[in-house]
């Protein structure tokens, strides 16, 4: 699978407000109430991920969550990236 070109990224980057480039990884930042509605929202991304077939990087901080989505097989950022951080943008 190829990956996305510079411009590609900048042009997904635009359009998906939140998300940014980080040490070659698409990444985002949430923040919650409490730890436990940052739980809820975890279990969300894992079932679209499962049913994807393509899971992110989850860090977890009491309220706090980190996404990071990078296709390692491919050595950087693909469609199948692009694709999940528009599946998430519905649980935002």
């Amino acid at each position: 699978m190829a990956t996305l070109s510079s411009s590609q990224i900048d042009a997904l980057l635009q359009e998906n407000p939140g998300w940014r480039l980080d040490s070659g990884e698409l990444v985002r930042d949430w923040a919650f109430e409490n730890f436990v509605e940052a739980m809820v929202f975890v279990n969300h991304v894992a079932g679209v991920a499962e049913a994807s077939g393509h899971h992110p990087d989850i860090d977890i901080r009491y309220n706090k969550v980190r996404l990071g989505l990078v296709s390692h097989d491919a050595g950087g950022i693909t469609d199948r990236d692009a694709r999940m951080v528009s599946r998430l943008k519905q649980l935002s």
